[in-house]
């Protein structure tokens, strides 16, 4: 759960200096996609956290516990807010 909650809270900083940072320099709303964007992600990783919390205090514990999808959810969502926020960063 705390690697979950670490990374959640991670995504959320990110997404709370891109918005300090495009609302000081005055651009615009489309500026702050990739903000918006790693809001959503961190809400998803933080829901994705209570899921595991729930099925890991579960007894007896299923069989199969490995979080592989959400792992390439989470990977997947990170790449894009990286490209996207290379991108924003460029324009």
């Amino acid at each position: 759960m705390l690697a979950w909650t670490r990374t959640s809270f991670a995504l959320l900083a990110n997404g709370a200096l891109l918005t300090i940072k495009n609302l000081h320099a005055g651009e615009g709303l489309p500026r702050l996609i990739p903000a918006l964007l790693a809001a959503v992600a961190a809400a998803c990783t933080y829901t994705i956290a209570l899921q595991r919390q729930r099925t890991l205090e579960r007894r007896p514990i299923p069989a199969r516990i490995t979080p592989r999808r959400q792992v390439y959810g989470v990977g997947l969502a990170v790449l894009v807010l990286i490209a996207v926020t290379a991108v924003a960063a460029l324009l």
